[in-house]
């Protein structure tokens, strides 16, 4: 691919996966999925680590092997002394790019090249700003930014590439309590790792029983699945140079053969919305808060912009 063209990047999974199922999703994304950067590593609960260490170090060659590049994530809130260990241990001894979801890891990157990840703040181009002078190369931002406030942050920082949320359902909270555990009738300290029974996270309902969020242990995602495929050229053409699929139940080599196809021409947007809800049928798509409007909604293509149709 030539220098300067958009590439696709895979997020970590924020879900409980059992091991297994864990290292044969990244096996073949190794082995099949058009991506560039792979962000890897537990980003959500502390506890999940031991399902996912053993494989570690397997799945980094793998995908090393197949020319992808690891970046390796801390994770998004840090309360334990055992998990500021942690992330310690991971700035101090990785030889892999890091991505900072927390600002605890800030102070300890600062100097070195390292990326930040869409649940770090950074809002306005002073942000990034400081940010890239502190040694951030690459900065995805929040999903929760429109249009015009991503154009803006990008057309006002220099020496950094930026990045956005193109696929998956949107973290939208995280706390140090676990909402998930309680719902099923734990504590977090006894958990029982009930989490891993929801996959692709445990969906809320409205009192009304209207569709709302999802659970994933303690992070609180949308019900929805953000998906930006008709904006991708616009994104482009501001200066957005990577997009972020995040890991959903689904098949993802489907998920980023599909982006790629859109991203280069070789598919239309329309058909790419068809295809996409086909492979992900369990959460209806949003655009939503890439349109100004409420994260749930879908906003139809540019040339109908007065429109809007809900899910």
């Amino acid at each position: 691919m030539n220098a300067g063209s958009p590439t696709l990047s895979l997020g970590p999974i924020l879900y409980l996966w059992e091991g297994d199922k864990w290292r044969d999703f990244y096996y073949r994304i190794a082995d099949e999925a058009p991506v560039h950067h792979v962000i890897i590593g537990e980003t959500v609960c502390s506890k999940r680590l031991h399902f996912t260490e053993p494989h570690l170090s397997a799945v980094v060659e793998r995908l090393e092997l197949a020319g992808k590049h690891v970046v390796l994530s801390t994770l998004a809130l840090v309360t334990l002394e055992r998990e500021s260990q942690y992330t310690r241990a991971l700035v101090a001894d990785s030889t892999h790019p890091i991505e900072a979801n927390d600002l605890s890891a800030l102070a300890l990157l600062e100097g070195r090249p390292h990326s930040i990840g869409p649940l770090v703040n950074v809002y306005n181009a002073a942000t990034a700003r400081l940010l890239a002078r502190r040694g951030a190369s690459n900065i995805c931002l929040p999903p929760e930014l429109p249009a015009s406030s991503i154009a803006e942050i990008v057309s006002g920082t220099q020496g950094v590439t930026f990045e956005v949320l193109a696929f998956g359902r949107m973290p939208l909270a995280i706390s140090a309590r676990c909402a998930h555990a309680r719902a099923k009738g734990h504590i977090k300290d006894n958990c029982q790792f009930v989490c891993v029974e929801d996959p692709d996270g445990l969906p809320l309902k409205t009192l009304d029983r209207q569709s709302f969020l999802a659970l994933n242990g303690v992070q609180t995602v949308s019900f929805t699945c953000q998906a930006l495929l008709t904006e991708l050229r616009d994104l482009v053409a501001s200066g957005v140079s990577r997009f972020r699929l995040s890991p959903q139940d689904c098949d993802m080599v489907a998920v980023a053969g599909l982006y790629d196809a859109i991203l280069h021409g070789r598919m239309e947007a329309e058909d790419g919305i068809a295809r996409l809800r086909q492979i992900y049928p369990a959460a209806p798509l949003s655009n939503g808060f890439h349109h100004g409007q409420e994260g749930a909604a879908w906003v139809a293509r540019a040339r109908n912009i007065g429109h809007r149709a809900t899910e």
